[in-house]
């Protein structure tokens, strides 16, 4: 019989009801944590710094090339001192100079016309300017008092030779300048500079009644030194063209008309006789005009870009020393014990500043013209 519907199911009469056994829970076992092994970190090797291979030294060819424009520089500025000489000889002293930078300055703008363009002269005002005042600086005041001082009478004149001597005194010049402006040198500069100028005085120094040099011209030179380190030290610090020939050709210009004006004003065409000039003066212009203010003044340029400054820089005292020599060889300038004494006192004080005031800029960038001024007589 069946139980109605909806009531509990029943068992078998008499029969115990059977509980249905329980599962015992299953208690998982707890898993350790599993750590991770700490990795130890990885300590890069420390890198050895690599050194810069010193750079190759220049081929043959541009080596021989160094040292040939060097060898023009040497001695072509060294003989233009020379060749002053023999051109005043018959020629009118300072116009002489003026139509020697006018005929410069007029080959230059030509060259550099043809070479880059019409633009290739532009420059600003400022720059005009400042150039004008450097050119009158360096060519009326530092190559005009060296025309002046070596063209006098034998009284007041001043050999080729003990003109370069004294001329060379303008990296010391210079040097005094900076000092002024808050540039300290250092003790070598100093010890330089004063070796320079015990030379300058034994160069004039009284010796048995007569100095190697005549009052008189050699502190026309000293002047004419003093004008050139002036411009030298303006040009580096004044706004000035860009391109070194530029900044020449107007410099040219304004040093040309001033020296004109000063010639004018001498009345050196007075009894001027030009059927009366020498060959050799003639010649002698000639060459300064062409060696000396185109052609070693390129390779000068050419040089501060191509080679060492400190290289570049020893014809402040190499100069002196070509003049001299070449003074006694073909004008039979006395060279007394007094010249070579006061004379290797200032190339060695010149040297010792050349070498310890190098420009810090290296080849290539436009050098200052500070540390190494061009020649009084040689542009």
């Amino acid at each position: 019989m069946s139980s109605p519907p909806g009531s509990a199911p029943t068992s078998p009469a008499g029969a115990a009801p059977v509980e249905p056994e329980r599962a015992a829970p299953v208690e998982a076992e707890p898993v350790a944590p599993v750590e991770a092994d700490p990795v130890a970190p990885v300590e890069a090797e420390p890198v050895a710094p690599v050194e810069a291979e010193p750079a190759a030294p220049a081929p043959p060819a541009r080596s021989a090339l160094i040292w040939t424009a060097l060898g023009v520089v040497y001695l072509v500025w060294g003989s233009t001192y020379l060749g002053i000489r023999v051109t005043v000889e018959t020629l009118p002293p300072l116009l002489s100079a003026a139509a020697r930078f006018a005929v410069a300055a007029a080959v230059l703008a030509v060259v550099l016309r043809l070479w880059r363009g019409p633009g290739g002269l532009r420059v600003t005002r400022r720059q005009l300017g400042n150039a004008a005042l450097v050119g009158v600086l360096l060519l009326a005041g530092g190559n005009g008092l060296v025309v002046l001082a070596e063209s006098g009478p034998p009284s007041t004149a001043v050999s080729s030779g003990v003109a370069a001597l004294l001329i060379a005194i303008v990296p010391l010049l210079v040097v005094m300048l900076r000092a002024g402006t808050g540039d300290r040198p250092g003790l070598a500069t100093l010890l330089g500079v004063s070796a320079g100028f015990v030379g300058l005085v034994l160069l004039v120094l009284p010796a048995g009644g007569v100095g190697a040099a005549p009052i008189v011209g050699a502190l026309t030179v000293v002047g004419s030194a003093v004008s050139w380190s002036a411009g030298s030290f303006l040009s580096g610090r004044l706004d000035m063209p860009g391109d070194p020939f530029v900044a020449t050709v107007y410099e040219m210009v304004a040093g040309s008309a001033a020296l004109a004006v000063l010639g004018l004003a001498r009345g050196e065409t007075r009894g001027f006789d030009l059927g009366a000039v020498s060959t050799r003066s003639w010649l002698a212009l000639g060459y300064l005009t062409v060696a000396g203010s185109l052609v070693a003044f390129t390779a000068y340029v050419w040089l501060l870009h191509h080679a060492p400054i400190s290289l570049v820089a020893t014809y402040a005292y190499v100069n002196p020393v070509v003049a001299v020599t070449l003074g006694a060889l073909l004008l039979d300038e006395p060279v007394t014990g007094q010249v070579l004494l006061g004379g290797a006192v200032i190339v060695f004080g010149v040297a010792l500043v050349v070498s310890t005031e190098r420009p810090r800029s290296s080849a290539g960038a436009r050098p200052a013209r500070t540390a190494t001024p061009r020649q009084g007589g040689g542009t």
